[in-house]
């Protein structure tokens, strides 16, 4: 099991930490922070009243044949 360790620094601190890092590092880094942006976003949806009312309201439409896949809505385009 990997050791975790808790640190408190200052946005500066971590901003020059960031700064030393190599470019492949920084990639790793941007990678991970995007990863928790959309879970904690994803987390947030799952909350929303608005949102859960869209995704039911889709859902609805799909079961009730309202909705079109891309290759007929293409091969209705070309007519």
């Amino acid at each position: 099991m990997p050791a975790i360790v808790k640190l408190q620094l200052s946005l500066e601190t971590l901003a020059e930490a960031i700064s030393s890092l190599d470019l492949t590092e920084k990639r790793q880094l941007q990678e991970l922070i995007e990863q928790q942006i959309f879970e904690a976003e994803e987390a947030l949806y799952e909350d929303d009243a608005e949102t859960l009312a869209e995704i039911q309201a889709v859902r609805a439409e799909y079961k009730d044949g309202e909705y079109v896949i891309i290759d007929k809505y293409l091969a209705n385009r070309s007519n």
